[in-house]
């Protein structure tokens, strides 16, 4: 193990992301193809609330991630101005990809999407939003991130309530929607708060795995996983209590129990992932894995099979069993499209040599 600490390493976020990847699946199926009348029982409720997972597991990893740049930018020196400047970038970048993807939705469904639509606030967009409000921690040490970026995304969570009834009360309506969208929680955006508070958690998670010595990454690992468990039964107890300081808290849209409860259920399913992942090779190939290195592509292309108009037919039209194979279906077809995405050239040298065999 203490060989290839940076292959399992990637190994175990890749295949992470990855599980995010297959849950985020078959949850949106389960939402597009599902029947109205069926969405009250058991197998959809189950379907939704295990795929409010993913959103909170990619911004995770996206913080854990920003956390190796920031460490890999001051290991190479250079001044506190060009760090956060170079940090920044990696936001433009997901910026550049957020409306490329609305642009291309909005062109597939150009007939009945209004062009506000290429302005809607997605998952994307809050990733490139969280990633330039965090680029400043950048003027830090690694060992100051993984104090301070705990603190920034508590108080994140603690301000989540706040920033849902100044909202309410009407207090972003001088700002610009475009700009408003990007701040208060929102049934149909992702705003800063609550979700940036999951990249700041990352980031100090990944500024702990940056200053790991190979030999103590397992025990960190068990730490990783106990403290998520205590931090998700703790978080939930203090939800079960009359007593809060919010009075106008909903635990399912702004509560910040419902914040610590996801962030300790991702600290779990990363222990476990690592755990998982100790005896695999680099080289042997995993289909989680394979998701994971993937994971922009999976989501682009899902989402027109799933939303789009690809599979019409079928919207609302499904049982809970079709739903089920539905959704086997649409996760093969997207680890046949993330394989060829990612080993084209191996893909293109079968098929040549197939060709070659059945001509003979």
């Amino acid at each position: 193990m203490a060989q290839r600490p940076p292959v399992a390493r990637l190994l175990y976020l890749d295949w992470l992301r990855g599980l995010a990847a297959v849950i985020m699946l078959q949850g949106h199926v389960f939402h597009s193809f599902l029947r109205p009348e069926l969405r009250t029982g058991g197998p959809y409720l189950i379907s939704q609330f295990v795929g409010g997972m993913p959103p909170a597991i990619f911004l995770f990893l996206l913080g854990v991630t920003f956390a190796f740049l920031m460490d890999g930018l001051e290991r190479r020196s250079g001044t506190a101005l060009e760090r956060i400047r170079a940090a920044a970038k990696r936001s433009g970048y997901l910026f550049a990809v957020a409306f490329a993807f609305r642009f291309q939705q909005w062109i597939f469904s150009i007939d009945k999407s209004p062009w506000t639509d290429l302005l809607r606030v997605d998952i994307l967009n809050v990733m490139g939003m969280s990633l330039l409000v965090l680029a400043p921690m950048a003027f830090f040490t690694t060992v100051e991130r993984i104090r301070l970026c705990a603190i920034l995304g508590t108080a994140i969570a603690l301000a989540t309530p706040v920033v849902s009834q100044a909202n309410a009360a009407g207090a972003f309506g001088a700002i610009p929607p475009l700009l408003a969208h990007y701040l208060p929680p929102d049934h149909l955006h992702f705003g800063i708060f609550p979700w940036a508070a999951f990249v700041a958690y990352g980031m100090s998670a990944g500024s702990v795995l940056r200053r790991l010595k190979p030999e103590e990454v397992t025990p960190a690992m068990m730490w990783f996983g106990w403290g998520g468990l205590g931090m998700a039964f703790g978080a939930w107890s203090m939800s079960q209590m009359s007593l809060t300081i919010y009075p106008n808290t909903d635990f399912w849209f702004d509560g910040p129990a419902l914040i610590f409860i996801k962030t300790g259920a991702v600290l779990m399913l990363m222990a476990f992932a690592y755990v998982w992942n100790l005896g695999f090779a680099a080289t042997r190939w995993n289909w989680l894995r394979q998701f994971g290195v993937s994971s922009l592509f999976v989501y682009w292309v899902h989402v027109e099979l799933v939303y789009g108009r690809a599979l019409w037919f079928f919207k609302e039209n499904l049982g809970v069993a079709a739903s089920t194979g539905m959704a086997v279906l649409v996760i093969l077809l997207m680890l046949a499209g993330s394989y060829c995405s990612t080993n084209w050239a191996d893909v293109r040298g079968w098929f040549a040599v197939e060709r070659r065999r059945t001509t003979v």
